[in-house]
């Protein structure tokens, strides 16, 4: 059977870039705009349709589904080109973002999340991938901090626009926004990539990427039901945890013996690699971790309006453009990158250890500082590992090493969501009378509760956030150390040819 594989054209016009940029930028934009329009809304979310225990689900149902078929979607653009797989990525993107807004039960909307999570996989890492095939290495800095202007827009008007939906409407509305913007980057992007008809044959590692994705799942749902859904030491925590390992098992099997292997096992033997891997995995789950629940703290612990609390995580967005954009500068006039993981590391761990002392009374100003300090780790880790990683593989791995580095990130952020919900639940209900299921109060409805009780719930929520920003310290000097380690591979500025489809 034959399958559409891209061209290589002698010359892309630089016309022709700068619209594949805007269209990459758009998908972008969509797909961090769902993640950052979500997080205002949660505890609103979880008051309407169930308890604590499903805040964590609606985020990790997304990131669990992504972080799936990651690796699969990077293959399958190095394979046959990455027009048509960002079709398929964008459409299950939108698909799943309209069950959303119609979502009217927990259940719905955390299988809606998962579905678009199936599309959101691959929105980050075609995007990135097509920037590796236009882009040479030593400008891609600029461009990285062109994107993470555009991330740093949406982390501003996604709460924004989710608070107001929230506050005027309901929450439901916050899903519709990302359609008319994903039709947009649809049109932006089969504009910019025209398909060239020619075919080839491929062999897809079909056992490789299924046992993948089951170890990928079976290590997420352990995490996540282990513990509270059931006991550690119960049947079903040992056997999702021996699922895991022999599929990982399995997967190790099946890609020493796949003709095109979904994920090279060689590409581990390259410093850079496995060193950003290591620092992607970390920085995702302290990022990811401990950040999903800054709304509660915001809208419990502080009582502000979901408008608000989008206002109050702007610091972040500032400390990534700043740091992002002078990377970026730094990276195209020297050509190196080493330092600026070291850099990042040290920025997220001071941030995680001045959020450990929040208190309901903390000032707008030390919160805001706070934030400021882990977007600006955010700038300087995210752009650069994606950009060395690059840098360093073979043109025919781009996109399947660029997806194994978010697959990474995803895993870590993944696997956070999941231990940290776990431990923010337990502990509100050991700190609060009644249980962790207090915190379906409706953030508008703390006004009617009295003095003694809002100070009771927010010591609650402030209490039992403290251990997860202290582990996400942890976890940046881990990527700090790792950060030392890695080595530099000066970036050049030469272009790898570009893929069409």
């Amino acid at each position: 059977m034959s399958h559409p594989t891209p061209t290589i054209p002698e010359a892309q016009p630089e016309h022709s870039i700068r619209m594949i940029v805007a269209s990459i930028g758009l998908l972008l934009l969509l797909a961090s705009l769902d993640q950052t329009i979500v997080s205002t809304a949660l505890p609103t979310i979880v008051a309407d349709l169930g308890g604590l225990d499903h805040l964590s689900w609606v985020v990790t149902a997304y990131i669990l589904a992504s972080t799936v078929v990651a690796p699969l979607y990077g293959k399958i653009g190095d394979l046959y080109g990455r027009r048509n797989t960002v079709f398929v990525s964008v459409g299950l993107f939108l698909l799943g973002s309209a069950l959303c807004g119609l979502a009217n039960s927990m259940t719905m909307l955390i299988f809606s999340r998962a579905l678009q999570g199936l599309g959101g996989g691959g929105l980050f890492v075609l995007a990135l991938s097509v920037i590796g095939d236009v882009i040479p290495p030593r400008d891609r800095g600029k461009i990285q901090g062109v994107f993470a202007a555009v991330f740093s827009v949406s982390s501003v008007i996604g709460p924004l626009i989710g608070g107001w939906f929230v506050d005027v409407f309901t929450w439901h509305w916050i899903f519709f926004v990302n359609i008319p913007i994903g039709l947009l980057a649809v049109l932006g992007f089969a504009s910019g990539f025209k398909p060239t008809g020619k075919r080839v044959s491929h062999k897809i590692d079909w056992l490789g990427a299924a046992s993948l994705s089951v170890a990928l799942a079976s290590l997420t749902l352990f995490s996540s039901l282990g513990g509270r859904s059931f006991e550690w030491s119960s049947p079903q925590s040992i056997g999702l945890l021996m699922l895991a390992i022999s599929s990982v098992t399995l997967f190790l099997w099946a890609e020493t013996r796949a003709p095109e292997p979904i994920l090279p096992l060689s590409l581990f033997r390259q410093n850079v690699f496995w060193v950003t891997s290591i620092i992607g995995f970390v920085a995702g789950a302290a990022m990811f971790g401990s950040l999903t629940f800054l709304p509660v703290y915001l809208q419990i612990a502080k009582g502000t309006s979901p408008t608000i609390s989008g206002l109050m995580l702007i610091p972040m967005t500032f400390g990534i453009l700043t740091t992002s954009t002078l990377s970026g500068r730094y990276m195209d006039k020297t050509g190196r990158y080493r330092a600026l993981p070291i850099i990042g590391a040290s920025f997220l761990i001071l941030g995680m250890l001045l959020l450990s002392r929040l208190t309901p009374d903390t000032s707008g100003v030390v919160f805001g500082v706070s934030l400021a300090c882990v977007g600006a780790g955010m700038g300087c880790i995210f752009p650069v590992v994606t950009t060395a990683v690059q840098n360093a593989v073979p043109r025919e791995q781009l996109g399947t090493a660029t997806a194994s580095g978010l697959m990474f990130r995803q895993i870590g952020g993944s696997l956070a969501v999941a231990v940290f919900g776990a431990i923010f639940a337990s502990r509100m209900g050991g700190a609060i009378e009644g249980g962790g299921e207090s915190i379906q109060v409706d953030p508008k409805l703390l006004a009617d509760m009295t003095d003694a009780a809002r100070l009771t719930l927010a010591e609650g929520v402030v209490g039992s956030l403290q251990p997860i920003f202290w582990i996400a310290a942890g976890l940046g000097f881990i990527g700090l150390i790792f950060a030392m380690m890695l080595k530099e591979i000066p970036l050049t500025n030469r272009a790898a040819p570009v893929k069409h489809e």
